[in-house]
């Protein structure tokens, strides 16, 4: 059976040949280098640019994740939020409808513009029952707030203490609001006492002077 010659390579030969490649190299010509030198540069450039721009895509990319992680738990918290507010809106209803209820019983005890001289009335009435002696009953200037008028009433009585206190207090229970303000006593003659005070009573504005106060609001605004 005939033998395979062995190659002879001539392993010296070719390293000095490959070293001979990279000696005298300028390095401010590059394309006349020999090939061998040439491709090595290439492919240092190519893996060098690849890698860079590998690494500028993963921070990019981080940004991006950090961003989406961000948004995911502002998301999340907003729907942690409008679950709680879902799975609480039928008590919110029940408060709101108690509301209501409350404020319709309160404006109930307001008087309307037609009642407000009977209001006076009995305001007059209660002073009168107690046998107190009026000396001053003025309706002052009434105060148009947003959804109600307010008027002062400048009141003065000369009576006993006990008789007073009890005007007071029916005062306190007519079935209209009535606040007394600004209270003082002072002593009058023969064992009296004169008591001067501010009763304040309330109405609520019909639809027209709710209509007018909202739409003077804007312009008092404007003003501003």
């Amino acid at each position: 059976m005939a033998k395979i010659p062995k190659p002879n390579i001539d392993f010296a030969g070719l390293q000095a040949s490959l070293k001979a490649q990279f000696s005298g190299l300028d390095p401010n010509d590059p394309p006349s280098w020999p090939a061998l030198p040439r491709y090595l540069l290439c492919a240092a450039v190519a893996v060098f640019v690849i890698v860079g721009l590998w690494f500028v895509w993963l921070s990019s990319s981080d940004e991006e994740l950090t961003a989406a992680r961000e948004k995911e738990t502002q998301l999340r918290g907003d729907f942690t939020k409008k679950l709680s507010q879902a799975a609480s809106l039928d008590a919110l209803k029940k408060q709101r409808e108690q509301v209501q209820q409350y404020v319709t019983q309160l404006e109930k005890q307001l008087p309307s513009k037609a009642e407000m001289d009977a209001l006076l009335s009995d305001i007059n009435q209660a002073g009168l029952g107690r046998s107190l002696q009026f000396e001053l009953f003025r309706p002052g200037q009434v105060s148009v707030k947003e959804y109600y008028a307010e008027l002062p009433i400048a009141v003065r009585v000369t009576g006993r203490y006990h008789d007073i206190g009890a005007f007071a207090a029916d005062i306190a229970n007519l079935s209209r609001i009535v606040t007394l303000n600004n209270l003082t006593l002072v002593p009058a003659k023969e064992g009296t006492l004169t008591m001067d005070t501010t009763a304040k009573t309330f109405r609520y504005l019909d639809n027209d002077e709710v209509a007018l106060q909202r739409k003077a609001g804007p312009a008092k605004g404007e003003k501003k």
